[in-house]
């Protein structure tokens, strides 16, 4: 079937179509949304520009109620003010103005107020505070009173809540232009002894030019050492907000003065200053005394230095001074770490006069200075002493830590040649440790580790001092040595430990040993007969004006064991190429005396050996040499005996040495063993070094020669 197509079927005219109605345009939910978005926060922006325009124009007096209340229950202490309150935004920052404003302390401070003002007004950095720096353009401060506390249970007048909280560290806000007039500031802190009173005149700093000065003063006290303090605060270079402020102070207690200038970032910043410190004083440990650091005695001093703050730390850099004959350098930083001073110093000194290190082993420096030698000597009834017994100040060394690395290249010492010291010095909770304390010295090297415990009621002392094998010639040219003829070295350990607070006490409890060692090598000395002890040979030698031939030494020990501060010999062997020398008795450490007696065996014949001890007695303060033994004097008054029954020529047979002495092995002996340990060159026992406890009773049980006569033997 074929459909035919049909033309159109065509509306008469003048028909009417059906009515339809407008068409409504359809809403986009994501233009709604952002519609109303701006509709709430124009909303929100009307009404703080409405809130800034009512607080700018009444400047907030209406807040001052809620300004009381709310702060009163945030510090939890009493804010009021007194008259005319202001708070609002100038801008974005926020302006402050109080009259009669006071805060309450807590009810234990000595005071009813930490904080009054006649009239405060600052601009408070609105964005600063909002991320957590306190930051002030401007302050305007009169008629101030701040009363900062600390109490012994380490609560404090500025931190704000809890009154019983442990106290935070006051941080001082940064302000950069400030006036302040008729202004006090009581600062109290029972734990550093320290009291201060301030009294600030008119400050500018930043954008306004002052000129002249504008000074500080202060008094207080410091460890119950009264001070004054005055400074300024100076026309600062900027005339821009924060701008770097120009500063001087000057403090005076007794005869010490610290001066102290330079530029500070801001009016209260101290944190990246660029200051300069002086300080000088007759002693340094007054100084010291002020940081409750334990310092030695010194003669007068002056240092100065570079002083800026970073963190919690205090930084003196560029150190540069003198006390007494020597000179000081480095650099040094104080903190504060869990609350504990710590003192961390890298030293050097270019040369160190003797003087000035005695007081680091308790002898008094202007003494030393002005009668030498002789001052380190005192009597103890009729007993001279000449060990230190200055004590320890250990309550001091209790309240720091410290690490400090020391370093001197000469030191002027008239009898040994020193130089290149290193010392590491540590400070640990009242342990002391002086590791390592190492020193050239006359061509060798003297190593030392030495702790201090003050943790423990009485105070122990631990020594291990390690002499490396030194030239006699240089060691002891002070003595008399010569240094032509003279090959032989010595080298030596003390190793010991004792109970005491001072040097004498630790040594006169000391328990150990000690051990020098003399290896082979010739001796050479203007008093050749006291390293013979060969009576014949030296009166020989002195008739024919021959005193020129070395001692030939084999090999030597001067060992000791200590006990409860007496060292008893064990053994003193030396043998050369003539003699095998030995000693007994030793010395006490308790009161310094000094009791032994060498013997030189002849290993081939004398015929003028005195061949008796030597005795070598009295006190390390005033020893005393007894070659007129009792033995030598008895066997003279043989000889004479024999002189007349016989003839002359028999008078010298009392005096002739048969020369039997046995040489030793010096195995043992280079190894620092005690006497059971000592052979003969043929590996017999050696008996001729004595028992230790005769030597140790010889040592510490006996009486001091009172005179002359008795010194050389002529009284009984």
């Amino acid at each position: 079937m074929v459909v035919e197509p049909q033309p159109p079927i065509e509306m008469p005219e003048g028909a009417s179509t059906p009515e339809t109605g407008p068409v409504r345009p359809r809403r986009d939910p994501a233009n709604w949304t952002l519609a109303a978005g701006f509709a709430v926060v124009a909303t929100i922006v009307g009404l703080i520009v409405l809130a800034w325009f009512i607080l700018f124009v009444t400047k907030g007096r209406f807040l001052k109620p809620q300004f009381e209340s709310i702060a009163s229950r945030m510090t939890e202490r009493d804010v009021k003010v007194a008259g005319d309150f202001q708070f609002y935004f100038d801008i974005i920052d926020a302006r402050f103005v109080a009259d009669g404003l006071t805060i309450s302390n807590p009810a234990w401070a000595s005071k009813p107020n930490f904080f009054e003002a006649k009239h405060v007004a600052t601009r408070i950095d609105t964005i600063s505070t909002i991320f957590g720096t306190r930051k002030a353009d401007w302050l305007i401060l009169d008629g101030g009173k701040v009363d900062a506390e600390w109490d012994a249970k380490k609560r404090n007048t500025w931190t704000f809540g809890d009154p019983d909280q442990k106290g935070e560290p006051f941080q001082w806000p940064i302000i950069g232009r400030a006036n302040v007039t008729n202004t006090e500031v009581r600062y109290i802190d029972p734990a550093l002894q320290l009291r201060t009173d301030v009294k600030v005149g008119d400050i500018a700093a930043g954008g306004t030019r002052i000129d002249g000065k504008v000074p500080f003063t202060g008094t207080g006290t410091l460890r119950a050492k009264p001070f004054t303090m005055y400074g300024a605060l100076l026309s600062p270079n900027s005339t821009v907000t924060f701008g770097r402020t120009n500063f001087e102070m000057h403090a005076k207690s007794g005869a010490t003065y610290l001066d102290v200038n330079g530029v500070l970032p801001a009016a209260t910043q101290i944190e990246g200053s660029d200051l300069n410190l002086k300080v000088r004083g007759p002693n340094i440990r007054q100084l010291f005394d002020f940081l409750g650091v334990a310092a030695p005695d010194t003669r007068a001093y002056w240092f100065t230095s570079k002083l800026t703050k970073a963190g919690d730390e205090w930084r003196f850099t560029r150190i540069n001074g003198r006390y007494g004959a020597s000179d000081l350098h480095g650099k040094m930083t104080i903190s504060f770490p869990k609350e504990r001073l710590f003192l961390d110093a890298v030293l050097d000194s270019n040369r160190v006069d003797i003087i000035d290190v005695g007081p680091f082993i308790g002898y008094a420096p202007q003494a030393l200075a002005t009668q030498g030698v002789q001052a380190a000597v005192a009597q103890t009834g009729a007993t001279p002493r000449i060990l230190p017994d200055a004590p320890l100040r250990a309550d001091s060394i209790r309240h720091f830590d410290a690490h400090i690395l020391y370093k001197v290249k000469d030191f002027r010492n008239p009898k040994f040649p020193i130089s290149n010291v290193d010392l590491t010095f540590d400070l640990d909770n009242s342990l002391m440790k002086l590791s390592p304390l190492t020193f050239d010295i006359a061509g060798g090297h003297l190593a030392s580790d030495i702790s201090i415990n003050a943790r423990v009621p009485a105070v122990v002392t631990d020594y291990d001092i390690r002499l490396s094998p030194t030239p006699m010639a240089k060691l002891l040219a002070g003595f008399g040595v010569q240094q032509a003829g003279t090959t032989g070295t010595i080298k030596a350990r003390i190793k010991m430990s004792g109970t005491g607070d001072t040097l004498r006490d630790s040594l006169g409890t000391s328990n150990g040993r000690i051990a020098i060692i003399l290896p082979k090598g010739t001796f050479w000395t203007q008093y050749i007969q006291l390293s013979e002890f060969d009576l014949g040979v030296f009166v020989q030698k002195l008739l024919q004006d021959k005193l020129k031939k070395p001692v030939e030494i084999n090999c030597g020990l001067l060992g000791f064991t200590v006990r409860n501060g007496v060292a008893a010999a064990d053994p003193i062997l030396i043998d050369t190429d003539k003699n095998v020398m030995t000693a007994k008795g030793g010395f006490s450490f308790k009161d310094e005396s000094l009791d032994m007696s060498f013997r030189a065996d002849a290993k081939k014949f004398s015929l003028f050996s005195g061949q008796s001890p030597v005795g070598i007695k009295g006190y390390f303060a005033e020893p005393g040499i007894n070659i007129l033994s009792p033995q030598l004097i008895a066997r003279g008054g043989a000889g004479i005996a024999l002189g007349v029954v016989a003839s002359p020529l028999a008078a010298v047979l009392a005096f002739v040495d048969p020369g039997d002495a046995k040489a030793a092995a010096c195995g043992p002996i280079l190894a620092g063993a005690q006497a059971n340990a000592m052979r003969t060159n043929k590996g017999e026992l050696r008996k001729d070094v004595g028992k230790v406890s005769e030597n140790r009773q010889q040592a510490g049980d006996r009486k001091q020669p009172t005179n002359l006569d008795e010194k050389v033997g002529l009284k009984k």
